[in-house]
């Protein structure tokens, strides 16, 4: 078993559970674009070195350890984003499959060089968390999918999923980016296809898409 494939593993487990999604075989399989064997295979090594807790058809739990080593590839990943996209200007459709390369080859000193360099950024240019060197997450206000929000209600772009580069090009193309502003217009009950506005442009998204979009209400009265 490769280090990068284990880390691979538990920051998929974490990102699963950190979104309060069960880290199942099929769900990881997915995400990993592997064999549900190969999944099964990995947890059963996996709890084998302690690094979760793995019930078949339960899903799988991070233990203490397993939690430290996901937050630790993450951090790099998520810095490693930040760099990418503030420091040398690389879109931030693009810089999801940099970081997925780097973050597994940097040393702790340059992860927090990175960090210093930047300013400790708290979050990276999807709106994701950056953990800090300890471990602990900045505080960040609680956001909902856009699937889950209220017709006629105002919200700001808390984060957007980043795992694939024509979704977040779309975005950039539409106006869509983190700490703008959306309004909910009309939800079609057929399809919970939603039409929402963004800069005061009418888009409709399909369920698949608003699920990859998490906002936070705001009231735009207080802001003026």
């Amino acid at each position: 078993m490769s280090t990068i494939s284990k880390e691979n593993y538990l920051k998929a487990i974490y990102q699963n559970l950190s979104l309060g999604v069960a880290a199942t075989t099929s769900k990881l399989s997915n995400d990993l674009e592997v064999s549900n064997a190969a999944i099964s295979d990995m947890a059963k090594k996996l709890s084998k070195e302690g690094l979760i807790s793995y019930e078949k058809y339960k899903g799988m739990v991070l233990t203490k350890e397993g939690k430290k080593i996901a937050l630790d590839v993450i951090r790099r990943h998520r810095l490693w984003e930040a760099f990418l996209a503030k420091v040398l200007g690389i879109p931030w459709g693009e810089v999801h499959n940099e970081a997925e390369r780097l973050e597994h080859h940097s040393s702790e000193e340059l992860i927090n060089k990175i960090d210093e360099y930047l300013g400790y950024p708290d979050f990276d240019p999807h709106g994701d968390p950056i953990p800090r060197s300890n471990g602990n997450l900045p505080d960040a206000p609680k956001f909902i999918p856009l699937t889950k929000t209220k017709v006629g209600t105002a919200y700001k772009i808390a984060r957007v999923n980043d795992k694939n580069t024509d979704l977040i090009r779309y975005f950039t193309k539409i106006g869509l980016k983190i700490n703008g502003k959306l309004k909910v217009v009309d939800r079609l009950s057929f399809d919970d296809s939603l039409h929402v506005e963004i800069n005061g442009r009418p888009f409709t998204f399909s369920e698949k898409i608003a699920a990859n979009i998490f906002v936070n209400e705001y009231n735009p009265e207080t802001e003026k």
